[in-house]
């Protein structure tokens, strides 16, 4: 590889001019072997050569000797951030694994799942439960990290029950790796989860707290975040205090929001002060707000100036850092939108309401957020006489793009039946 990176560049062509060339004379038309492979593999993945990559893969999977090797080279990908490469080759030793029950099979389909991950809320779905069945076949502690990635998701398209199904399954498979631990005390044991085990199962409770605070239990809610406001661990790392700290942080910020939810403005203040002072927690702490401002007819005028800077960032390039996974922030940053837009059009400040309600429902077609769009076009009808021609004109031609949408899928739909 090297060589012929040294002919492309004296040739001055473009970095893998031959690699496509390369890779049909060497592994397609002729036997592979691994120490030809591997470079060219690596080479195509540093230069986004996917197709290289796809094409040569289908014709050396036929030899099963190389799907342990390309295995590993996909946890190397991953680890280097060459996320498509890896997935490609997780894909492939996936179809080949000819044990189906076995633990490699598993975590390629993990790996998969995660890489999957992005902001049309229907393939989030398809691969959450495509993954699924897989999880009892990885590692005891590798499962904690995907139940807790599927809540995760599941959490991001709002399924509710199933994230508290989940929560209770991590609760039970932490006890069991506890008591475990507990009998074999004396013995080293090497971490496969990514974080400590003890923060699984505040984790979970953080999770049921949240499908309380969801289904409007708030009492609930604040009963199950106490069980995480104020962890005590013995001998702590600098890792578990890490943890341990930012467990008390998602406590306070959560107390206050349920008592807010609850109808208490007096915690409205405080609340504030902790999402300005945490710009992780800033974009959900603001969809709370409108929320509680909606529910309960409450002016937060003065939240909207306080945030105005961050609110016109949203607006301007959508650059917001947060600790959630991205389907949970494009979900916050969607719902943002729809209560701030109700909150101005209820005190017909019809301007800025419907400029929020149109970036509102861009936002939930490009993610696939269908009940989110109905709630536009319903807002949108109640408010239709106010608006002017011009956001007439973008509404139009938004809902037009939402129905070609769905006109797609229907003759899909039809084609295949």
């Amino acid at each position: 590889m090297a060589q012929l990176d040294l002919i492309t560049q004296g040739m001055k062509l473009e970095e893998g001019y031959f690699y496509e060339i390369y890779g049909a004379e060497c592994f397609v038309e002729s036997a592979p072997h691994w120490r030809r492979l591997e470079p060219f593999l690596q080479r195509c993945a540093e230069l986004d050569k996917l197709e290289c990559i796809h094409k040569v893969i289908q014709e050396v999977t036929d030899d099963r000797s190389y799907i342990s090797e390309l295995f590993e080279m996909a946890e190397g990908m991953l680890e280097r951030g060459q996320t498509k490469a890896a997935r490609m080759l997780y894909e492939c030793v996936a179809e080949c694994e000819k044990y189906q029950h076995s633990e490699r099979l598993a975590l390629c389909q993990y790996r998969i799942f995660t890489l999957s991950l992005g902001q049309d809320q229907h393939d989030n779905l398809r691969a959450a439960v495509h993954f699924e069945p897989y999880i009892n076949r990885l590692d005891e502690e590798r499962q904690l990290d995907a139940i807790r990635e599927l809540a995760n998701t599941y959490g991001g398209i709002c399924h509710w029950d199933k994230v508290f199904q989940l929560a209770e399954e991590l609760l039970q498979r932490v006890k069991f790796l506890e008591q475990y631990k507990n009998k074999k005390k004396g013995l080293e044991f090497i971490r496969a989860s990514k974080h400590p085990l003890f923060t699984y199962k505040y984790y979970a409770y953080l999770l049921i707290a949240t499908v309380w605070g969801e289904r409007k239990e708030y009492e609930r809610a604040l009963e199950y975040t106490s069980f995480y406001s104020n962890i005590i661990i013995e001998d702590p790392t600098s890792e578990d205090q890490e943890f341990v700290e930012r467990y008390k942080d998602w406590a306070e910020v959560n107390t206050y929001l349920y008592k807010l939810m609850m109808g208490n403005y007096d915690s409205l203040n405080s609340y504030l002060d902790f999402i300005e002072e945490n710009e992780n927690e800033t974009l959900l702490g603001l969809v709370k707000v409108m929320e509680a401002a909606n529910l309960y007819n409450l002016n937060v005028d003065h939240a909207l100036r306080r945030f105005d800077l961050y609110i016109h960032m949203l607006y301007d390039d959508r650059k917001y850092e947060s600790s959630y996974n991205d389907q949970i922030k494009d979900d916050r940053y969607t719902k943002f939108w729809a209560e701030l837009a109700f909150y101005q059009l209820s005190k017909e400040r019809f301007h800025e309401g419907f400029r929020n309600l149109l970036t509102c429902l861009k936002s939930a077609h490009k993610i696939k957020d269908d009940s989110t769009i109905i709630y536009c076009v319903g807002l949108f009808e109640e408010y239709r006489v106010q608006a002017s021609d011009s956001v007439e004109f973008q509404y139009t031609s938004l809902i037009k793009e939402v129905y070609g949408r769905y006109d797609k899928k229907s003759k899909i739909s039809i084609n295949t039946v």
